[in-house]
């Protein structure tokens, strides 16, 4: 890839937790790190915590990079920050594979066809997700996708992160987790193999280089169509150059950017911020 053919990234994503009391310890697992792969490049990857811990590393079931560390002391805040330089890519075409193709990969996709709580999809999203298919499976994908941009209304604050797919589509609106939600609700209901992403998306495609703007965390899907096809349906538009992938998995319980635990009977109050910038 040639820095032409796509964009250089700049994310910062701090998680602030402020305590009325001192937390005696806490533990904690990040999935903030974005990875080299097809579409994207990580030139740069850092994280930083205050209290400063000790941090190590793993890939999770779904390949995911795993940043934990624990912090074994009292302590009244707790910052993180994960920063990260990414060249990334323009959409791909999608593959057109038959049912055929499908079944056959399926059998060893069983984790991508099964429904959790947040994307079981009840007798209604099932009955619109078989009116819907149609006889290639890349069309009834990208006719899931319009549909489920057309079902909801982008809302913040409706919507938390225990939300099913059914309720965001009954209630009408949400945020990128539930149109994600959706989308996967009715792929698996047909039997396409499907997979929730997080990361991250620039919201303007004529971004001005060097301008840090506010953004936040997003949500789209991947969908196995002859292979992985990546769409947003929250902006109804291929994954590409403005989006930054994290972590997959089968719905956001698996892939949560922070995940952890503290010691003590102290409450918290916690705030995410976000800025994304491109560079090129």
């Amino acid at each position: 890839m040639t820095r032409a053919d796509g964009w250089r990234l700049h994310v910062s994503h701090e998680t602030r937790f402020d305590y009325n009391a001192p937390a005696r310890a806490s533990y904690n697992e990040l999935r903030l790190t974005p990875r080299t792969e097809r579409r994207q490049t990580a030139l740069e990857t850092k994280i930083a915590t205050v209290p400063p811990a000790p941090q190590y590393s793993y890939v999770d079931y779904w390949g995911t990079q795993v940043v934990a560390f624990n912090v074994d002391r009292g302590h009244e805040m707790l910052s993180i920050t994960g920063t990260a330089l990414i060249d990334t890519q323009r959409p791909e075409a999608p593959d057109d594979a038959s049912w055929g193709d499908v079944a056959d990969a399926s059998l060893t996709m069983a984790d991508y066809l099964s429904h959790k709580l947040f994307t079981a999809p009840g007798p209604e999203l099932a009955e619109l997700a078989a009116s819907l298919r149609s006889p290639r499976p890349l069309v009834t994908a990208q006719k899931i996708m319009e549909r489920t941009h057309e079902s909801l209304r982008y809302v913040r604050g409706v919507t938390s992160v225990h939300t099913s797919a059914h309720e965001a589509f009954i209630d009408g609106a949400g945020v990128c987790q539930d149109f994600a939600h959706l989308a996967l609700a009715m792929t698996k209901a047909v039997g396409l193999p499907s997979r929730y992403v997080s990361g991250y998306f620039h919201p303007e495609s004529d971004a001005v280089i060097g301008e840090e703007i506010v953004g936040e965390s997003h949500a789209w899907v991947e969908v196995w169509t002859g292979s992985w096809w990546a769409f947003d349906p929250t902006n109804d538009c291929p994954v590409g150059e403005r989006h930054v992938a994290i972590g997959r998995g089968r719905d956001y319980s698996d892939v949560p950017p922070v995940k952890g635990i503290y010691a003590g009977n102290a409450e918290h109050t916690m705030h995410v911020g976000v800025r994304i910038m491109r560079t090129n």
